[in-house]
């Protein structure tokens, strides 16, 4: 039994999520996990951080750890490349838009939802790294039609979640869209959004979002 827990607001959860739906894995959801701190929660999450990933009461936590699992375990319906390179190449995508894209703008969030300002020096440093990441991200994705080439991989999973992000924050602290230098970027996420697994999770999360507005 696979059990995903989380909620679908997170991009990671939702991120994991497409990739169960589109290997056609079997899985409940517990939909109402939320990030948390407390002694009980750390217990089955040690960084207190969601998604986390039960496997017949085994605990797997952190997003890119269980989908490497889930493709070593279901390999029927593959999102890596089988060549070692391409593989790599893969995961060199998703770090990319993780790590140096992602990551790089989650400090603005707090900001646009009214929260806590952000420091002009803070705007410029995350302004400057942005520009890296589109950079990187520019010369290495191929949109041919998928972000690695040919066939679907976990870098479209990535990418699905984390690109309208980038686009949010940019257009909102800065005044423009940074993922404009790639005008590939937005035919090809229509593209994904119109396959069924990327669409369900697509409408779920606008649902859920929806909901804790209210």
């Amino acid at each position: 039994m696979i059990r995903l827990c989380g909620f679908r607001i997170s991009n990671y959860h939702n991120k994991v999520r497409i990739a169960l739906l589109e290997k056609g894995i079997a899985f409940e959801e517990d939909d109402n996990v939320k990030p948390s701190q407390n002694g009980d929660y750390l217990a089955r999450s040690p960084m207190g951080k969601v998604p986390y990933l039960e496997v017949n009461g085994t605990l797997l936590r952190e997003s890119a750890v269980i989908l490497e699992y889930l493709e070593d375990a279901f390999p029927h319906k593959p999102l890596l490349p089988k060549d070692p390179l391409e593989r790599a190449r893969v995961r060199e995508l998703v770090t990319f838009i993780e790590l140096h894209m992602e990551l790089v703008v989650r400090p603005m969030y707090g900001g646009l939802a009214g929260g806590m300002p952000v420091s002009e020096e803070r705007r410029l440093r995350v302004e400057k790294d942005i520009a890296k990441g589109v950079r990187a991200l520019k010369a290495v994705a191929k949109f041919d039609p998928y972000i690695a080439g040919k066939e679907l991989t976990l870098a479209d999973c990535a990418a699905f979640v984390h690109l309208p992000l980038v686009t949010l924050v940019t257009k909102n602290a800065f005044g423009r869209d940074f993922l404009e230098d790639l005008p590939q970027v937005k035919p090809y996420l229509k593209m994904l959004g119109e396959r069924p697994a990327f669409a369900k999770v697509n409408e779920e999360r606008r649902a859920a979002v929806a909901a804790a507005k209210k």
